[in-house]
Protein backbone atom coordinates (compact mmCIF):
# COMPACT_ATOMS: atom_id res chain seq x y z
CA UNK A 1 0.00 0.00 0.00
CA UNK A 2 1.45 3.41 -1.31
CA UNK A 3 1.56 5.64 1.23
CA UNK A 4 3.07 9.64 1.18
CA UNK A 5 3.03 11.65 4.99
CA UNK A 6 3.49 15.24 4.31
CA UNK A 7 5.05 17.19 7.18
CA UNK A 8 6.98 20.90 8.27
CA UNK A 9 3.60 22.52 7.67
CA UNK A 10 2.98 25.70 10.30
CA UNK A 11 2.48 29.03 10.53
CA UNK A 12 5.52 32.03 9.80
CA UNK A 13 5.37 35.35 9.25
CA UNK A 14 5.76 37.00 5.67
CA UNK A 15 9.16 36.80 4.04
CA UNK A 16 9.70 33.57 6.12
CA UNK A 17 11.10 29.96 5.11
CA UNK A 18 9.90 26.54 5.65
CA UNK A 19 10.55 23.06 4.69
CA UNK A 20 8.09 20.65 4.02
CA UNK A 21 8.92 17.30 3.54
CA UNK A 22 6.94 14.20 1.82
CA UNK A 23 7.93 10.85 3.12
CA UNK A 24 6.63 7.62 1.15
CA UNK A 25 6.53 3.92 1.85
CA UNK A 26 4.66 1.20 -0.48
CA UNK A 27 6.80 1.73 -3.51
CA UNK A 28 10.33 1.88 -4.42
CA UNK A 29 10.60 5.51 -4.52
CA UNK A 30 13.59 5.79 -6.18
CA UNK A 31 11.94 4.71 -9.15
CA UNK A 32 9.08 7.57 -8.89
CA UNK A 33 8.53 10.88 -9.57
CA UNK A 34 6.28 13.46 -7.00
CA UNK A 35 4.82 16.18 -6.83
CA UNK A 36 3.84 19.07 -4.76
CA UNK A 37 0.50 20.85 -5.18
CA UNK A 38 -1.61 23.27 -2.70
CA UNK A 39 -5.10 23.78 -2.52
CA UNK A 40 -7.37 26.43 -0.61
CA UNK A 41 -10.78 26.70 0.41
CA UNK A 42 -12.77 26.94 -2.48
CA UNK A 43 -10.31 26.81 -5.14
CA UNK A 44 -9.27 24.09 -7.08
CA UNK A 45 -5.58 22.29 -6.45
CA UNK A 46 -2.77 23.35 -7.95
CA UNK A 47 0.34 22.21 -9.23
CA UNK A 48 3.71 23.79 -7.25
CA UNK A 49 6.94 21.86 -8.32
CA UNK A 50 7.89 18.08 -9.17
CA UNK A 51 10.98 16.05 -9.44
CA UNK A 52 11.70 13.26 -11.15
CA UNK A 53 12.79 10.24 -9.83
CA UNK A 54 16.82 10.83 -9.62
CA UNK A 55 16.28 14.33 -8.55
CA UNK A 56 17.61 15.90 -12.29
CA UNK A 57 14.97 16.75 -13.33
CA UNK A 58 12.64 19.60 -12.00
CA UNK A 59 10.06 21.71 -12.73
CA UNK A 60 7.76 24.69 -10.81
CA UNK A 61 4.99 26.56 -11.38
CA UNK A 62 6.08 29.82 -13.04
CA UNK A 63 5.04 31.99 -10.46
CA UNK A 64 7.30 30.20 -7.78
CA UNK A 65 10.36 29.84 -9.48
CA UNK A 66 13.29 31.73 -7.34
CA UNK A 67 11.26 31.14 -4.13
CA UNK A 68 10.54 27.31 -3.68
CA UNK A 69 13.28 24.86 -4.25
CA UNK A 70 12.01 21.13 -4.70
CA UNK A 71 14.67 18.29 -3.97
CA UNK A 72 14.91 14.67 -2.83
CA UNK A 73 16.63 11.91 -0.63
CA UNK A 74 16.13 8.79 -1.97
CA UNK A 75 18.05 6.85 0.95
CA UNK A 76 15.29 8.60 3.21
CA UNK A 77 12.42 8.32 0.59
CA UNK A 78 11.72 11.54 1.04
CA UNK A 79 11.00 14.85 -1.09
CA UNK A 80 11.49 18.27 0.00
CA UNK A 81 10.06 21.49 -0.96
CA UNK A 82 12.01 24.13 0.57
CA UNK A 83 9.73 27.76 0.28
CA UNK A 84 11.24 30.91 1.24
CA UNK A 85 10.56 34.83 1.22
CA UNK A 86 6.88 33.36 1.63
CA UNK A 87 3.93 35.85 0.92
CA UNK A 88 0.25 35.63 2.30
CA UNK A 89 -0.99 34.22 -0.85
CA UNK A 90 0.91 31.29 -0.24
CA UNK A 91 -1.40 29.88 2.56
CA UNK A 92 -2.62 26.58 1.79
CA UNK A 93 -2.80 22.91 2.40
CA UNK A 94 0.18 21.65 0.22
CA UNK A 95 0.27 17.95 -0.68
CA UNK A 96 2.48 15.72 -2.40
CA UNK A 97 1.55 13.41 -4.79
CA UNK A 98 3.14 10.61 -6.66
CA UNK A 99 2.08 8.72 -10.04
CA UNK A 100 0.91 5.04 -10.42
CA UNK A 101 3.30 3.95 -12.98
CA UNK A 102 7.67 4.36 -12.46
CA UNK A 103 10.21 5.65 -14.27
CA UNK A 104 7.19 8.37 -15.12
CA UNK A 105 6.80 12.32 -15.34
CA UNK A 106 3.31 13.01 -15.47
CA UNK A 107 1.16 15.48 -16.41
CA UNK A 108 -0.35 17.49 -13.54
CA UNK A 109 -3.51 15.35 -13.96
CA UNK A 110 -1.88 11.96 -14.10
CA UNK A 111 -1.01 11.63 -10.25
CA UNK A 112 -2.48 8.78 -8.21
CA UNK A 113 -1.05 8.70 -4.76
CA UNK A 114 -1.66 11.32 -2.36
CA UNK A 115 -0.72 12.69 0.91
CA UNK A 116 -3.08 14.16 3.70
CA UNK A 117 -1.64 17.57 3.24
CA UNK A 118 0.03 19.84 5.64
CA UNK A 119 -0.88 23.22 6.59
CA UNK A 120 1.14 26.60 5.45
CA UNK A 121 -0.31 29.89 6.63
CA UNK A 122 1.96 33.01 6.29
CA UNK A 123 0.63 35.98 8.26
CA UNK A 124 1.03 39.19 6.86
Amino acid sequence: QVRLVESGGGLVQAGGSLRLSCTASGLTFSTYAVGWFRQTPGKERDFVARISWSGGSTQYADTLKGRFTISRDNAKNTVYLQMDSLKPEDTAVYYCAAPRQYHYIPPESDYNYWGQGTQVTVSS
